[in-house]
């Protein structure tokens, strides 16, 4: 007898931020993901539906989780306009179904993404006016199906988005800043800093407070698409409702209500400082975070004797900032060599320039991108006294 199709087993893409790949593989591999291999900004797997869902709602780090269905090779467009058009889009689309093609081009013949999204539009299309006289209608924006076109070297991979909205986007963020960190990016600094859901956490520039929401998250092991009403896959025939509702169900069970770890934060900003505490009332973790406080960092101190301090300053993208720039992350560095003695700090910035201002030596440099905005997460292990000292005390 044939397995019933949740418990059949599938491989699966999840999309990542660059820097995140290993993070994301972790992620998966915890909730119990099979052959998971890193890639670039992607990190390839394989399960059941139930991971399908689980993934979606769980992961911290993806983007998107796809499911590949087909992959060829095409060596120009009339070779991929034909084969987009050999499959069998009834599987997948109705034609009262709207969709949108989101394509990626890496190496290959075709270099415009654009106009191979437009081919394979073309050849779906055609497929459903020949068999039914009529046609699915292209929504960019809210399609009912999302189907990604990857195509590397002239191998293209045609696979179905499960996420359909980016899953940065939670869905708990009500109030933002001007240029608020994506949620995906700030989870992805947490795990990298090796935070241990205890240490006692500072955020002194909060913004509108995605880094204290998503630790509060991690902390409490609140699955971040729990706000998410809406997924790519409610969309597939093969959607099933009663299994989505166990994985949801299942995730409601998990949150650790006991965890009295401390989570700080503040802002220079008081309208930050209150868009913060909307975001966390609006995501009902107002009780995991102490209240943030209007505070210049100049001047702040730590709420606790050691822990775990994570900021994102401004990086200054603005021509003619540099002077202000270099003042502020000065400032950053006099601050938490005076103020913040046996606690590790980790800066993120895209301003590596000035950061070299902060005058402290790190211990790590990792790596990132905040969009096109090439980054370091800097580690700074701030002792009391000399690092010698420390050590012959441990």
């Amino acid at each position: 007898m044939a397995a019933p199709k949740s418990s059949a087993n599938f491989n699966m893409t999840a999309t990542t931020l660059a820097g995140l790949e290993e993070v994301l593989a972790q992620e998966l591999e915890d909730l119990g993901a099979k052959y998971v291999k890193v890639g670039t900004r992607a990190v390839t797997f394989s399960g059941n539906q139930y991971l399908l869902y689980q993934a979606n709602l769980w992961c911290r780090t993806a983007i998107r989780i796809l499911k590949p269905f087909a992959q060829f090779k095409a060596r120009d467009e009339k070779e991929l306009y034909l084969k987009v058009r050999e499959q069998d889009w009834s599987k997948y689309l109705t034609n009262s179904m709207t969709f949108a093609i989101n394509a990626v081009v890496s190496r290959s013949t075709f270099e415009h993404s654009l106009f191979v999204s437009q081919l394979a539009k073309d050849a779906i299309v055609d497929q459903f006016r020949d068999k039914t006289g009529q046609r699915p209608s292209v929504d960019v924006t809210t399609p009912d199906v999302r189907i990604n076109l990857h195509m590397h070297e002239n191998i293209v991979t045609l696979a179905l988005d499960a996420s359909g909205d980016s899953l940065h986007r939670r869905g708990y963020r009500q109030q933002t800043n001007v240029a608020p960190l994506n949620e995906v990016l700030a989870a992805g600094i947490l795990y990298l800093s090796g935070w241990d859901k205890k240490t006692p956490l500072y955020d002194p520039m909060c913004g509108s407070g995605t880094l204290l929401i998503e630790a509060a998250l991690m902390a409490h092991n609140i699955a971040p698409g729990m706000y998410r009403r809406d997924y790519g896959f409610m969309r597939w025939p093969d959607y099933d409702a009663d299994l989505y509702k166990r994985v949801y169900q299942d995730a409601l069970d998990q949150e650790n209500t006991d965890s009295e770890v401390k989570i700080y934060g503040s802002d220079v900003d008081p309208d930050f400082v209150e868009a913060t505490q909307l975001n966390l009332e609006y995501a009902e973790i107002e009780q995991y975070v102490q209240p943030p406080q209007v505070q210049d960092f100049k001047t702040a101190t730590k709420p606790e004797e050691e822990g775990l301090l994570i900021m994102n300053p401004p990086y200054g993208e603005r021509i003619g900032r540099e002077t202000e720039m270099e003042a502020l992350y000065q400032m950053i560095g006099d601050s938490l060599k005076t103020n913040f003695q046996n606690w590790e700090a980790y800066v993120f910035t895209g301003n590596l320039e000035a950061a070299k201002r902060i005058g402290l030596k790190p211990s790590r440099r990792i790596p990132l991108y905040n969009g096109p905005i090439e980054c370091r997460l800097f580690k700074y292990e701030l002792y009391r006294g000399s690092r010698r000292e420390k050590e012959s005390s441990q």
